[in-house]
C-alpha cells in the first residue's frame, strides 16, 4: 500500500511508534521556531534543562508578537531572548524582521523536513511540503535539545481540489469552505493533505494561507506536495538547493476524502465568533464596516500585498472606514517599496503598520466598541480582537480592500477585472535582520541578559495518591485558549512572569476564578466540548497549573492544549458519559480516588461528587510515556529524571 505525502515523512522521521492512528510515534524534529509571545518560557524551559547547545538542524526564535513597548517588558523579553539565541546556537529574527511564519517560509523552510513551532500556526510550513506542527514551547525545548517530540498518529484525510479558482476568488475561500464542510473540530487527530489538478493553479503564499488555517480545524497539520510550483518559489528565493519532489504515492490510501470544485467557489467571509461560521459575502449582505485589516500570518505575503495596491491604486478609503495593511516579512515590505506598491497603498489612505502580528494577537488597532471589522487574519474568537462587543469577520484580502473602498462587506466580484498580479521570478534577498548564534568557543562568553519581569518556570510536583479539590470552574464548549489565557497588548507582555498573569487567567469568563483558586490552593475544572482550541501557548496550561488546578475533565479536548496539560503536569480526563457534565455544579467537591495508581496500571478512572453522593466514569487514553510524565509532574521533571 503507498504512502501518503506525511506518511512517507513521518516514516523518514519515525524514531519509535508505528503508524497505526491512535497509536503514539516518536519524530525526529529537523527546524524549531518560537515567537516572543511564547519564547521567553521555551528557552528558560530549555535552560532548565542543561543543555549546552541547540541539536536540531535549524532553530531560528522570531519576535513578531510582543512588538508594542509601552514598557520595559516586552523589550527586556527581546533581550534576554535575544542573548538566549547568541549563546546556544539558535538564529535571531530581529523585531520588524517579519511574523515567524511568513519568514520561515520564505528562508527557511525546506520540503520533507519536520518542524515544531510555539505557535499553532506553525502548520504554515506544510505550503512547501514541510511537516510543520505547532506544539506548546515545553515540546519545543525538549527537540532543540535532541529529544524526540511525540504524537498520536493522526488519520489522513485528502482535500481534493479540481479547477480554478475564478477571478476575485482566493486562497482564502478555499479554506473557509474546508472549514464550514469540516468545522473547528472536524480536523482533530487528522492531517489534511492537499492533492489534485487544482493544486497546480495554486501558488506557494497561496498554499500556505490554506495550510495556516489548518489549525482552525483542529488539525495536526496541513501539507501540500512540493512540485514545480514550490521549486519556482525556492528558486526565487535563492534557495533552489532545498527542493526536493515530495508526492503521494498513486495508491495512497486516505480514510476520507473531501471534495472541492474551486470553480465553484465564491467570496466568503467566517462572522463572528467562530472560524467556521462561514457564509458567502453575497449571502451576508452590504452590512456597514468601521475598520478593516489586512495582514497576519495568514495573508500578508507579497502577492496578497500586490492585489490589495492594485485594488487601491488611485481610490481613496471610505471616511467611516479605518484601514491598516501589516506585509508580513521585511522582505515584502522592501519589496512593495521599491516597486511602487507601497505608495499607492499610502496614497489611498491606509495605515502602514510594522511587520509583525500586531492586531491579529491584540497588538493595537482594536475596532470601536460594537463595531464591524473585517479581517484577513485566521481567528475571530470573541474579545481576541481587544474589544469584547466587536463583530469579527475573516475574509480574504480581495474581499477586505474592496470593503475599505465602499464601507460596507463588498462582493469584489461587481468591482469589474480582477488585477492580474504574477510573483517575481527573484524575490529580493536580504538577511541582514537575522543573527547568527556565537560559535561554541564564543558562546561560553555571552551573558543572558535577564529584566526583572522575567520569573520562573513553576514548581510542579509529583501526582499524588488521589486527588480531592472543589469544581472552581465550570465552562461550556468550544473555551479557547484566549477565553483562559487572554492575549492583548495589556497582558502579553507578561508572558514571562507567571504570577502576575494568573490574575488574568479565565478573567473573560469568570472574573473571579483567580482569586478563588488563590483561596482555595487548589480545584478542577469542568469544561464543555472541544476545550482548549486556538493558540498554542503553554501558558494556557501552565497559569491554572500555578494556581492549584489538579485535573481538567472535559467533554472533549484540542489537541495541543491536552497535550501542555500533560506536559504541566495536569491531568486531563474526558467523561465517558457526556450527560454527567450536567451534574456537576460550580463549588461541588470533587474526588479522584487512588488516581496514581489506577492510571499507572491503566484501569478505569472514577470521578466522585462528594456533595451529590455521586459517580461519574471517565475516560482517557495515555501513553505510556505520557502516563509517566503526569506520575512525575509533567514534562520538565520527567525529563529531569530520565536524563542521561
Amino acid at each position: 500500500m503507498g504512502l501518503t505525502i506525511a506518511q512517507k515523512i513521518i516514516k523518514e522521521h519515525l524514531v519509535s511508534g508505528e503508524m497505526t492512528p491512535g497509536k503514539e510515534v516518536a519524530l525526529k524534529i529537523d527546524q524549531t521556531l518560537t515567537q516572543d509571545a511564547t519564547g521567553t518560557m521555551a528557552y528558560l524551559e530549555f535552560e532548565t534543562m542543561g543543555v549546552p547547545r541547540v541539536r536540531t538542524e535549524l532553530s531560528v526564535a522570531y519576535i513578531d508578537h510582543n512588538t508594542l513597548q509601552s514598557g520595559f517588558e516586552n523589550a527586556d523579553d527581546h533581550r534576554f531572548i535575544q542573548s538566549m539565541a547568541k549563546k546556544y546556537g539558535l538564529y535571531f529574527s530581529r523585531p520588524g524582521n517579519g511574523i515567524c511564519h511568513q519568514v520561515h517560509l520564505e528562508r527557511f523552510g525546506i520540503p520533507g523536513k519536520t518542524l515544531i513551532g510555539s505557535d499553532s500556526h506553525t502548520p504554515t510550513g506544510g505550503g512547501i511540503g514541510m511537516l510543520a506542527i505547532g506544539a506548546g514551547g515545553l515540546d519545543v525545548a525538549v527537540a532543540m535539545g535532541g529529544g524526540t517530540y511525540y504524537i498520536t498518529m493522526p488519520k489522513m484525510v485528502r482535500v481534493n481540489l479540481t479547477g480554478k479558482l475564478s477571478p476575485w476568488v482566493a486562497a482564502k475561500d478555499i479554506i473557509l469552505e474546508v472549514l464550514r464542510i469540516m468545522s473547528v473540530k472536524g480536523g482533530v487527530g487528522k492531517i489534511i493533505e492537499y492533492g489534485g489538478e487544482g493544486v497546480k493553479t495554486l501558488s506557494v503564499p497561496e498554499r500556505a494561507t490554506i495550510t495556516n488555517m489548518g489549525a482552525e480545524l483542529g488539525a495536526t497539520t496541513s501539507v501540500f506536495p512540493s512540485d514545480e510550483v514550490t521549486r519556482s518559489f525556492l528558486k526565487a528565493q535563492g534557495r533552489e538547493q532545498d527542493w526536493i519532489e515530495l508526492l503521494p504515492d498513486a495508491d495512497a490510501q486516505y480514510d476520507e476524502v473531501i471534495e472541492i470544485d474551486l470553480s465553484s467557489l465564491a467570496p466568503m467571509a467566517a462572522m463572528p465568533h467562530s472560524p467556521d461560521n462561514v457564509k458567502s459575502v453575497t449571502e451576508i449582505g452590504p452590512i456597514k464596516v468601521d475598520q478593516v485589516s489586512i495582514g497576519s500570518c495568514t495573508n500578508s505575503s507579497l502577492l496578497d500585498m500586490l492585489k490589495v495596491a492594485a485594488i487601491l491604486k488611485g481610490k481613496t478609503v471610505h471616511p467611516d472606514v479605518s484601514l491598516s495593511i501589516a506585509p508580513g516579512s521585511k522582505q515584502v515590505l522592501n519589496m512593495l517599496a521599491q516597486n511602487g506598491a507601497l505608495a499607492d497603498m499610502i496614497a489611498a489612505g491606509a495605515r502602514i503598520l510594522e511587520s509583525a502580528c500586531g492586531p491579529c494577537i491584540g497588538m493595537g488597532q482594536s475596532p470601536n466598541s460594537k463595531g464591524v471589522s473585517l479581517r484577513t487574519f485566521n481567528r475571530n474568537f470573541e474579545g481576541r480582537s481587544g474589544t469584547a462587543d466587536a463583530g469579527i469577520y475573516l475574509v480574504s484580502p480581495e474581499v477586505a480592500a474592496a470593503s475599505a473602498l465602499a464601507g460596507v462587506l463588498t462582493d469584489p466580484r461587481t468591482l469589474g477585472d480582477a488585477p492580474q498580479v504574477t510573483l517575481p521570478a527573484e524575490f529580493l534577498i536580504n538577511d541582514n535582520m537575522v543573527e547568527l548564534p556565537a560559535t561554541p568557543e564564543e558562546a561560553k562568553a555571552v551573558e543572558v541578559l535577564r529584566g526583572p519581569n522575567i520569573k520562573e518556570f513553576p514548581v510542579t510536583k509529583a501526582l499524588p495518591d488521589s486527588i480531592e479539590a472543589k469544581a472552581v470552574l465550570k465552562v461550556g464548549d468550544n473555551i479557547t485558549t484566549d477565553h483562559i489565557m487572554p492575549a492583548g497588548a495589556k497582558i502579553l507582555p507578561y508572558r514571562s512572569n507567571i504570577p502576575y498573569l494568573s490574575k488574568f487567567c479565565f478573567g473573560q469568563v469568570d472574573p473571579d476564578f483567580s482569586e478563588r483558586c488563590k483561596a482555595e490552593g487548589k480545584g478542577m475544572i469542568i469544561g464543555g466540548a472541544n476545550y482548549g482550541q486556538g493558540s498554542s501557548r503553554e501558558h494556557a496550561a501552565l497559569v491554572p497549573l500555578y494556581l492549584g488546578v489538579k485535573a481538567v475533565i472535559t467533554k472533549s479536548f484540542a489537541r495541543i492544549h491536552q497535550a501542555n496539560l500533560i506536559n504541566a503536569g495536569i491531568l486531563p480526563f474526558t467523561f465517558a458519559n457526556e450527560a454527567d457534565y450536567d451534574n456537576i455544579e460550580l463549588g461541588d467537591e470533587l474526588r479522584l480516588p487512588e488516581v496514581r495508581a489506577l492510571i499507572t496500571e491503566g484501569k478505569p478512572v472514577v470521578l466522585e461528587n462528594v456533595t451529590k453522593n455521586e459517580c461519574y466514569p471517565l475516560v482517557y487514553s495515555f501513553s505510556q510515556r505520557q502516563t509517566d510524565m503526569l506520575l512525575a509532574g509533567g514534562l520538565l521533571n520527567y525529563t529531569r529524571e530520565n536524563a542521561h
